[in-house]
């Protein structure tokens, strides 16, 4: 299940209108740090170092 969320963050990453606190917010985490935390656990970089790298 949170690879498939990740999966949906990275699209969702891919908007530079987004910010990083407003695509956890739409994957319904409480809190940004949390889905940072998940999403460097998982894909291996924070959110902001994947978006400059993609």
């Amino acid at each position: 299940i949170l690879q498939k969320t990740m999966d949906t963050a990275k699209e969702l990453l891919a908007d530079p209108t987004k910010s990083v606190s407003d695509v956890a917010y739409a994957l319904g985490y409480q809190y940004p740090q949390y889905f940072s935390r998940a999403f460097k656990r998982v894909v291996g970089c924070p959110p902001n170092e994947y978006r400059t790298l993609n």
